[in-house]
């Protein structure tokens, strides 16, 4: 994990095989004797040869232009072409199109909910959605918006990009569209897989990340080791890509802005504020406005001629009164949009993993359950396992009466998820449940839902879901398979939709949260 991600790249070189120019080709020796003869005997025989050689020429300087655009990056544009504006990227399938990146950070339930702000900041600013790679938890880190405590935009996507090239180096690669259905999405939105989008626009071979063979087919490329110091450029708006016309690197953060659409107060002061302590302590300076994300972004700005607009984060959470960043929840004037809202509340997982939560309700549990989900490890929740339990306690005290109230004399059936190792239980309330006859416990492991994890990446949801490049060749024999990734919280998720005894979270548990609202949309369908 720790060697460079040139080392994985080929160390073929481009051969030079282009036309050689005019006026680098060697001249006759005997070129003194064509300057003493007379031009005018020539003229006929000049002029003949003029028009035999001006179709090759076409040909040969159209083949020229064709192999220096894919060899360079940025090409300008022809004058008169289009404003003189560089052109973007290195695939002519490309052009023309434009397209959104942000940084995702912190747990995979944030990275949904970042997701879910990407795209409609995609559909209000009409460009392909760029989906990332699902990140390892907290690999990524925001730090706190409420304390005005966070890193740069620029440092982010930087981070991104270091831990999608880490994933690339040990082959630990899965995109957010393999794990989250994004079919809801597709008439309002487009998008295109990160490996797609960088194999094409940078020239970087991507085929590392790849488990099967369409993957392998259209995330393939020769890239040069400068390739990926360059794309990494890119992508973070650095070196000055903004001037070029390339990228539009959003700077506005959660210290300074909250974006909003459809609204009059564009400009105005948000409701929360750094405090004057705060402001004493930290020699905070900054302000934090309500802007409106299309007259800052979209036509008549800088950012709208950008092939590429990169934001930092788009992680967004209420507090104090207003939201942190991004503060785009309903859009009546706008009926598209409004109709995206709906339907990004709720992105389901991807349809083996809903599959299999059912399937394995049915088949391990078959009995009615609860599902208690018990985050004991991860942050903060490490100081309240008291209120934790708590809650757990509660709810079975009333199953039990319920039971009673019915004349059930049978066991309470639960299935638990939890961060705490079973070899940990010793002297917790888990360690009461499992030896309590009154319960019937029921978990899993990584081991039982490997199968699952084989089919769901030979699915290849995420390459499928987004802008497909043609296909020019076979590279299926140059692809070997990233490893399985952990789908085990997912499929725990599932399995936690379908507890007809009702569920009992963490307080302040965004996996809870999600569970919640898998559990409202009814997806379990027993």
């Amino acid at each position: 994990g720790g060697s460079s991600v040139t080392h994985l790249v080929s160390d073929a070189t481009v051969r030079s095989n282009l036309p050689v120019a005019a006026g680098e080709m060697d001249l006759p020796a005997n070129r003194g004797r064509w300057r003493r003869r007379s031009a005018r005997s020539h003229v006929p025989l000049l002029v003949a040869i003029f028009f035999l050689l001006l179709p090759a020429s076409l040909l040969l300087s159209s083949a020229y232009s064709s192999l220096l655009r894919s060899l360079l990056p940025f090409s300008a544009s022809a004058p008169g072409s289009g404003g003189g504006t560089l052109r973007c990227g290195r695939s002519a399938e490309l052009e023309g199109e434009r397209f959104l990146w942000y940084a995702p950070h912190s747990g995979f339930s944030n990275q949904v909910g970042e997701l879910r702000n990407a795209a409609v900041a995609a559909a209000l600013l009409n460009r392909t959605l760029v989906v990332p790679p699902v990140l390892d938890h907290h690999a990524v880190a925001l730090g706190s918006c409420p304390k005005f405590r966070v890193a740069e935009p620029s440092d982010l996507r930087a981070a991104v990009w270091d831990h999608a090239m880490q994933l690339l180096r040990e082959q630990r690669y899965v995109s957010m569209g393999d794990i989250v259905d994004l079919s809801p999405l597709k008439p309002l939105v487009k998008t295109i897989d990160f490996r797609v989008f960088v194999s094409l626009w940078c020239g970087v071979d991507m085929r590392k990340t790849c488990f099967s063979g369409l993957c392998c087919a259209v995330s393939g490329g020769g890239s040069l080791p400068s390739d990926y110091d360059r794309c990494r450029s890119l992508l973070c708006g650095l070196e000055g890509s903004e001037s070029s016309g390339c990228v539009y690197p959003v700077q506005d953060d959660c210290r300074t802005t909250v974006w909003t659409y459809q609204e009059s107060n564009d400009g105005a002061l948000d409701s929360f504020q750094p405090d004057e302590e705060l402001k004493r302590k930290k020699k905070i300076s900054y302000v934090r406005r309500r802007k409106d994300i299309y007259k800052s972004l979209g036509p008549g700005n800088k950012a709208e001629d950008a092939t590429l607009l990169a934001f930092g984060t788009l992680f967004s959470a209420p507090y104090k009164g207003s939201e942190s960043y991004f503060d785009i929840h309903e859009s009546p004037k706008d009926h598209r949009l409004q109709n995206l809202l709906e339907k990004i509340e709720f992105l389901p997982f991807a349809p083996e993993i809903m599959a299999a939560g059912t399937e394995l309700a049915k088949s391990k549990i078959k009995e009615p359950f609860l599902c208690a989900q018990l985050r004991l490890l991860d942050g903060q929740f490490k100081n309240h396992w008291k209120s934790t339990f708590s809650a757990l306690k509660e709810k079975l005290k009333s199953l039990e009466v319920e039971m009673k109230t019915n004349k059930n004399s049978g066991s309470v059936h639960i299935f638990l998820m939890t961060d705490l190792p079973r070899a940990n239980w010793t002297k917790t309330y888990l360690a009461d449940i499992a030896k309590d006859g009154k319960y019937q416990l029921y978990t899993l492991k990584e081991n039982d839902v490997l199968q699952t994890a084989e089919k769901l990446m030979a699915a290849e949801h995420g390459i499928r879901s987004g802008f497909l490049p043609k296909i020019r060749d076979n590279t299926n024999k140059d692809c070997d398979p990233v490893q399985l990734p952990e789908i085990l919280l997912y499929i725990e998720e599932s399995v936690c939709s379908c507890a007809s005894l009702g569920f009992v979270g963490t307080a302040g548990s965004t996996i809870a949260g999600s569970i919640e609202t898998m559990r409202k949309n009814n997806v379990c369908k027993l």
